[in-house]
């Protein structure tokens, strides 16, 4: 099988093989019917169903397989450590999201020039359009903090 197929490919990283010695040589006549019993417990396959599989497809499978159960158990792991994690929180912090978005790609130019033009607007105008926008959402504006943490006033111009 490695001979067409990569090992790394296709061997597991996670669950360890038998490593009796004598295992191999004694399994091996009756590995179908293991393989076979192995997709019938996990997969649900009938028999035309594991019979219908190459042994490339079935050794991709169990590949898929060892991925998934990994996968499945570190998300519940997360899951769990999240949960105990915001149980145990201090009084009044934020919870602690279990999935966080991924981060989007932006094109830096664009971003360059909608700075300039924003500096540009400051220049002309003042920061007026900060407190605008503000109000245009609800908000009564900006407050921003000195290092001693008290906060004061808006932001000028």
């Amino acid at each position: 099988m490695s001979f067409f197929l990569p090992s790394r490919l296709i061997d597991f990283e996670y669950f360890e093989t038998n490593s009796d010695e004598g295992y191999p040589e004694e399994a091996k006549p009756y590995q179908r019917d293991m393989d076979f019993a192995f997709f019938a417990v996990n997969f649900g396959y009938s028999k035309i169903d594991y019979e219908a599989l190459t042994p490339r497809e079935a050794a991709f499978i169990y590949k898929a397989w060892e991925n998934k159960i990994v996968s499945d158990t570190t998300h519940l792991r997360n899951a769990v450590l999240n949960a105990v994690t915001n149980a145990l929180r201090k009084k009044g912090k934020k919870f602690s999201d279990l999935w966080q978005k991924k981060a989007r790609k932006v094109n830096q130019e664009v971003v360059n020039e909608n700075l300039e033009i924003m500096k540009q607007i400051e220049e002309k105008e003042g920061k007026a359009w900060v407190e605008k926008l503000y109000k245009a959402n609800g908000f009564n504006g900006p407050i921003v903090k000195r290092k001693g943490g008290e906060a004061y006033g808006k932001l000028s111009n």
